[in-house]
């Protein structure tokens, strides 16, 4: 058996010579792991080891990219892991706070509203034509390895933006839209929605977009009558709105001798994923718990089809990468948020 081995293997060299000499072509070289040789002219070798450092490099191009893209979710929104198909939130039915212990302790009991989050699937795939890498043209595939790393890095920001823009109608943990004007609070009807356009004008006009803003928040109370000390930080603004924002927070005086009451107190944060060019929106990130809820079950992460006798490879000489991931999005607290459609002057 050894000899015979030995035979094919001195065959399959005999044979290589004679494609060289009869093509006038380089002929590449590789041992398959049975023993045997394939060869091919003048490209690359579609082998096991060929196939595994192309792939390889697609994925270091991948998380090279994945790692210097930037992220804004961060600054809005908080990361809860998951672990199974949904989480259940009914838990944000109550907002805790102490209180002097007389007695029996007063146990927080969650209220009857249902609010869990399913878990959905993200992926992003691009093809590889197996003539590509046979023609050694893998280079087209770079860009692509990495606009998946950067589409993958900001599937976070895709999903908490997506929340906002929702925000003014859809439901959060106590039944009313996110953003609204009748959140029942022991049996009062609470608002976190304005409809004022933000302004830096002068103090004035900021002080009744931004400041009332500002004010209806600092006066959320909890279930019991007792103030939150709720502490806006952040303001989220579309583009458009930029450059009033950082007025806002930046100018020492809106007007001639018209000091500005806000400098200093609050971060901008901007993103062009805001679909409206007039509503904005003021958070408290200073809670344990945020606004928006970044739901992640399973992180983003590069995945590859290779196998050279899987179907899509035989029947369409295609092999595939790209990102898949499990998440989702939802709703914290609406007490951090307030939000303006900005319609009113």
């Amino acid at each position: 058996m050894k000899s015979f081995k030995s035979l094919a293997w001195l065959a399959g060299l005999v044979a290589l010579a004679f494609a060289s000499l009869a093509f006038g072509a380089p002929v590449h070289t590789d041992l398959f792991a049975d023993g045997g040789i394939g060869f091919a002219m003048g490209g690359m070798l579609i082998n096991k080891q060929n196939l595994s450092n192309v792939f390889i490099s697609l994925k270091t191009t991948f998380n090279n990219a994945f790692d210097a893209a930037p992220s804004v979710w961060e600054r809005i929104a908080m990361k809860i892991t998951s672990t199974t198909t949904q989480n259940d939130y009914a838990w944000l039915s109550k907002f805790p706070k102490m209180r002097a212990w007389v007695g029996d302790k007063n146990v927080k009991s969650l209220e009857a509203f249902k609010y869990s989050i399913p878990n959905r699937d993200f992926e992003a795939t691009v093809e590889v034509d197996r003539n590509d890498i046979e023609d050694d043209q893998l280079g087209i595939y770079a860009p692509q390895a990495q606009m998946a790393g950067f589409s993958a890095k900001q599937l976070p920001d895709e999903i908490v933006m997506e929340l906002v823009n929702a925000s003014f109608a859809s439901l959060c943990f106590d039944g009313q839209f996110f953003i609204d004007t009748d959140h029942p609070v022991s049996g009062v009807s609470v608002s976190n929605k304005g409809t004022k356009v933000l302004s830096a004008a002068s103090s004035a006009a900021a002080e009744a977009s931004f400041g009332a803003a500002r004010l209806a928040m600092r006066k959320f109370k909890d279930d019991e009558g007792r103030p939150l000390n709720i502490t806006p930080n952040v303001l989220l603004v579309p583009p458009a709105l930029e450059t009033t924002a950082l007025k806002l927070r930046n100018s020492e005086f809106l007007a001639v001798n018209d000091t500005n009451p806000y400098r200093g107190t609050f971060e901008v944060v901007v993103d062009a994923r805001l679909t409206s060019d007039t509503a904005w929106f003021l958070l408290d990130m200073s809670q344990p718990v945020k606004p928006f809820i970044y739901q992640e079950r399973k992180a983003p992460v590069f995945v590859e089809q290779t196998d050279p006798q899987a179907d899509d490879v035989f029947s369409r000489k295609k092999f595939k990468f790209g990102a898949e991931a499990r998440a989702a999005g939802g709703y914290g607290f609406w007490q951090l948020a307030f939000g303006s459609d900005g319609t009113v002057a």
